[in-house]
């Protein structure tokens, strides 16, 4: 059964956590992207008053999370106009994007794109549906068959952010084959250098689909800006036609989420102030981390935006992971995210201060790559 599905990447890391783990000080895990800061305390308020809840929620959203899902999308994404039932709920944003291609009813035959460098979930959605993942970047080469293009911006792991003629020149080969485009954004508040200043634009932005939502998705989750990962609290927005159907299949298939979750999510939108502690956090470990992997030796690529370092030795990713190991960090191969072999390692910036700082000292203190 699900005979399509690759075998879980992660597992093939394990032997190296070992090695990690059996440094003398102990291991520094850079491999996880999974948030470790307290979750904001307006939002446990939020959460906690809202834990009576005896009747079941509503698939579609509660209007009051609703309205929130489109203030947000104007204040924050720059996305005017979007009316409340054309955005909804989601169990997080990798629910969303393993079951959208079986959602939309692709099967045998069909093509889903993903980037050439991609989170795995897109090739599981693929797989679940019996379709075909195609990675490419580049809009011209996607094939005539395609029926839906994932786009990942910022991307995991490389952290690349689309502008918006990149954004535009994807619209516009999505809407030649007649494909769904979605975008994966949930990084999108997590910007660097030029993005600090500059606002990463959505799919949905009026810049790229002049305020025309046919066959766009937009995806986005509080996991990381809000580190709500535990509460899976994301949302969907775009097309009318596509965000119906599929509360619809949602509403069959009793995927809803929790009624003191949407609470918290609404409390969540509407405070800027804990985003912006959280993105101060992050810079200051990124930039910790990011100098210590540079004085190394690595050549750092994109790495623009979200919580990832991208970055290379020249080597094969599996030999970079092995050496990090050694001073007892552990990082992700490159050829988790690649359909062919990798030079490159992920490095996270989600762990503690003190991690960080262990992790940026291990390198400090090695003698760095020699080629």
């Amino acid at each position: 059964m699900f005979q399509g599905l690759p075998e879980y990447p992660w597992q093939k890391l394990k032997p190296y956590e070992q090695i990690a783990k059996n440094h003398p000080a102990g291991i520094v895990d850079l491999s996880v992207g999974s948030p470790v800061d307290p979750t904001p305390k307006i939002i446990q308020d939020a959460l906690n008053n809202a834990s009576s809840a005896p009747g079941y929620p509503s698939t579609a959203g509660s209007v009051e999370l609703r309205e929130a899902i489109v203030e947000w999308f104007g204040r924050r994404r720059g996305v005017q106009g979007l009316p409340v039932d054309q955005v909804m709920p989601t169990i997080g944003s990798k629910e969303m994007i393993s079951w959208l291609p079986l959602m939309l009813g692709l099967g045998p035959g069909d093509v889903v794109v993903q980037p050439k460098v991609a989170y795995t979930a897109y090739v599981v959605g693929a797989a679940l549906s019996g379709a075909e993942i195609v990675s490419e970047d580049d809009p011209e080469k996607w094939p005539s068959n395609t029926k839906l293009i994932w786009l990942n911006s910022p991307g995991n792991p490389d952290g690349k952010v689309l502008d918006v003629p990149e954004l535009r020149a994807a619209l516009k080969r999505a809407r030649e084959l007649g494909a769904v485009l979605a975008s994966d954004e949930c990084y999108a508040e997590l910007g660097w250098g030029r993005w600090e200043a500059e606002r990463i634009p959505s799919i949905l932005d009026p810049r790229v689909c002049e305020g025309d939502f046919t066959n766009l998705l937009a995806l986005y989750s509080l996991s990381k800006q809000s580190n709500l990962a535990g509460y899976r609290a994301a949302f969907a927005a775009g097309d009318l036609t596509l965000i119906k159907a599929l509360v619809n299949i949602r509403m069959h298939s009793g995927l809803m989420m929790p009624a003191p979750v949407q609470k918290a999510v609404t409390v969540a939108l509407g405070d800027e102030a804990h985003v912006r502690e959280e993105w101060e956090i992050y810079r200051k470990r990124r930039e910790v981390l990011l100098a210590a992997v540079k004085a190394y030796g690595f050549e750092v690529a994109d790495s623009e935006a979200g919580l990832y370092i991208w970055a290379t030795l020249g080597e094969d990713c599996w030999a970079t992971v092995q050496r990090m190991a050694e001073l007892g960090v552990l990082v992700v191969p490159g050829e988790f995210y690649e359909t062919s072999g990798s030079e490159y390692v992920r490095f996270s910036i989600t762990a503690t201060d003190e991690k960080i700082n262990e992790g940026a000292a291990r390198l400090g203190n090695a003698l760095g790559f020699k080629s």
